[in-house]
């Protein structure tokens, strides 16, 4: 096992989940160094697999020698035919749609979301977050992995932790929504927390 991983991220949300998991995993995570300064590569893959192999191996042109991780991770709703996917990010953004009273990007995007979902007809709207982590050295991808987490979405945002749409993913077998699981918990059962986990596991059995 590498003694430190480098997260390509600035993501605050992010670096949380991924701090919190090298805890559990008791394996070092850091930011990129100057990650601020480097301009960021074109995400333009048609999967999660594609956007973090492309963000993995660009990133780590500017740590030689060190393994850089990059994850790409969305939600894809059932009702709406698996979007926002890979658009997860820019959903409201794409669409045009930006209310003045609201700054913050992740509530745009779940404010649209549900927008879009109020014209459906099903009480329960099932959806899945689902994250892919890429692993590179020198520029090249050299292990992937992947985990997701199967959910549903409320029609009223409750919880104030996590970031993107946690407050709408709610979780019927804990009864609470991703935004009200601790980040210890949510390690073990988050997406994200599932692909590092993995991730690690093909780390302790790859030579690098």
């Amino acid at each position: 096992m590498p003694q430190t991983l480098y997260v390509a991220t600035s993501n605050p949300g992010k670096l949380r989940d991924f701090a919190a998991a090298g805890e559990v995993f008791r394996i070092q995570i850091a930011p990129l160094p100057s990650l601020q300064d480097i301009p960021p590569p074109i995400e333009d893959g048609l999967t999660f697999e594609d956007n973090a192999r492309i963000k993995a191996a660009y990133y780590s042109a500017f740590a030689p020698g060190c393994i850089v991780i990059a994850d790409d991770s969305g939600l894809e709703v059932d009702a709406i035919g698996g979007e926002p996917g890979v658009r997860s990010a820019r959903f409201a953004e794409d669409a045009g749609f930006a209310p003045e009273e609201l700054e913050d990007a992740d509530a745009r995007n779940n404010l649209y979301l549900l927008q879009r979902l109020a014209s459906r007809k099903s009480e329960k709207s099932t959806a899945r977050y689902r994250c892919v982590i890429a692993a590179a050295r020198e520029e090249k991808v050299f292990l992937t992995a992947d985990g997701s987490v199967e959910g549903e979405i409320q029609t009223e945002p409750r919880g104030n932790g996590g970031f993107g749409y946690d407050p709408l993913f709610y979780l019927p077998t804990l009864r609470k929504t991703m935004a009200e699981v601790d980040l210890v918990e949510k390690q073990s059962l988050s997406h994200r927390g599932k692909a590092f986990s993995a991730l690690l596991e093909k780390l302790r059995r790859t030579p690098y």
